[in-house]
């Protein structure tokens, strides 16, 4: 996410950290540099020449020229008005004190509606809410099939009514979530290719009809400006309450994320990172700045952890280490439960300095579909004591999982080796010690 972006404003300002002392002509010099980096990304002119304005006001004075480090200083001031141009505060979904509440969910064909209407579902859902998903897109077929696939798969209830009348669907959803205690509906309604006038028309009507807690505008992040103009008629037609942006793990220059609510003045509520359905983040500004300026994001990535790591599990996997009985089968539980929380790429994309690394560093998810295959081709006593594991097997399990022996041989000498890394340890030492030296799955290429 804004790899490109973020990478752009290291460079510009890692020059500015190596001045001795800041003055007029070399801030000058350094935001004339982030101001193209901006307008590289797509940002929106009036926002960047705003922004760079704003960040020149603050930086270029007194405070700054007699400051220690001047460096540090200036990108602190940067991050400070970039949050405030990306929200200042994180904005939650309107509730209405009387259910259900409705949430209106409305966008171009294409930028993910669909799928967001489920994802905010399974999110919400997580909450204690009991939602009611809405089939009101009656102008193409799939996208009722797909929201009942979805449903299905969330065991969350899809209504999708009778007769071809998006209104009338709507409506009736509505009565039918009073009637079976849904206190939320979601209705995912029509798109077209383009802005038109018979979408607007219907959208309208629809939220005429049901006058909804909250209307969310959902915008494919990877059509930069154009995702700006589109949120613009939108908005002067529906003024919808909050923005969601899409497909935010193939955006590498962030115009649209850093433009939009300077354009319409509504907040970004929710970020969709993935295809999967847990794919979904709330936005908060102050985390999306630290990660744009290559600070990372620890505090979400530790929300990650403890959403997918059981607590019990976690200590009875702390007291095997311990011990040194850490299996193969222990090694597989936790590669799954590392993959639960999302694509590598976008973990270690969290971590503070990630921008710095060399641009051909990658993370090989393969090889880890790689390794799991390999442990899932084991025998249940193979797992538990790999040492049983002879030639013959090796040629087996590397049969079995579409792999060589010379991989397998890889994985059974480096599970050996921390397996005497935590005997030579012992008790009280500390895990990231222990796995200090281990295949960590990033190799550069």
């Amino acid at each position: 996410m804004f790899e490109d972006l973020s990478r752009k404003l290291d460079g510009v300002l890692k020059r500015l950290r190596g001045q001795g002392r800041l003055t007029e002509a070399n801030v000058a010099d350094t935001l004339r540099e982030v101001r193209r980096v901006l307008l590289d990304a797509d940002v929106n002119y009036k926002v960047a020449r705003q922004f760079i304005d704003n960040v020149t006001r603050r930086a270029v004075g007194t405070e700054i020229l007699q400051s220690i480090t001047p460096g540090q200083l200036i990108v602190k001031i940067i991050h400070d008005e970039l949050v405030a141009l990306l929200g200042s505060a994180s904005a939650d979904i309107r509730i209405s004190a009387t259910p259900p509440s409705v949430v209106l969910v409305a966008g171009l064909q294409g930028s993910g509606k669909t799928t967001f209407s489920a994802k905010l579902a399974r999110y919400l859902k997580g909450q204690g809410r009991h939602p009611l998903l809405v089939a009101a897109d009656v102008h193409r077929p799939a996208a009722v099939e797909q929201l009942m696939t979805l449903g299905s798969q969330l065991s969350i209830p899809v209504y999708r009514g009778e007769g071809g009348d998006a209104v009338d669907i709507a409506r009736h959803a509505i009565e039918y979530a009073r009637k079976n205690t849904r206190d939320l509906v979601i209705i995912d309604t029509a798109g077209r290719m383009h802005v038109d006038e018979a979408l607007m028309q219907e959208v309208e009507a629809i939220r005429d009809a049901v006058r909804p807690q909250e209307i969310l505008f959902v915008v494919d992040s990877m059509t930069g400006q154009d995702a700006v103009n589109t949120a613009r008629v939108f908005h002067e037609r529906l003024a919808f309450d909050g923005a969601v942006l899409t497909k935010m793990d193939g955006d590498s220059r962030g115009g649209a994320a850093i433009s939009l609510r300077a354009t319409v003045g509504k907040p970004i509520k929710f970020i969709s990172t993935g295809e999967k359905l847990d794919a979904l983040e709330k936005f908060h500004p102050d985390r999306m700045a630290s990660r744009i300026l290559g600070m990372g994001d620890v505090v979400t990535l530790v929300e990650k952890v403890q959403e997918q790591f059981d607590q019990q599990k976690a200590e009875r996997l702390e007291q095997k280490f311990r011990a040194a009985q850490f299996t193969l089968e222990d090694f597989l539980d936790q590669l799954q439960e590392v993959r639960k929380m999302g694509p590598l790429n976008q973990i270690i994309g969290m971590l503070p300095g990630m921008q710095r690394m060399p641009q051909d560093l990658s993370v090989d998810e393969k090889a880890l579909s790689r390794t799991e295959a390999m442990i899932r081709s084991m025998t249940q006593e193979e797992r538990q004591r790999p040492s049983i594991i002879n030639g013959g097997r090796r040629r087996r399990i590397a049969a079995g999982s579409g792999t060589t022996v010379q991989e397998v041989n890889r994985l059974l000498k480096q599970y050996d080796q921390m397996l005497r890394m935590m005997r030579s340890f012992g008790k009280g030492k500390k895990l990231n010690r222990m796995m200090r030296g281990t295949n960590s799955g990033i190799s550069l290429s």
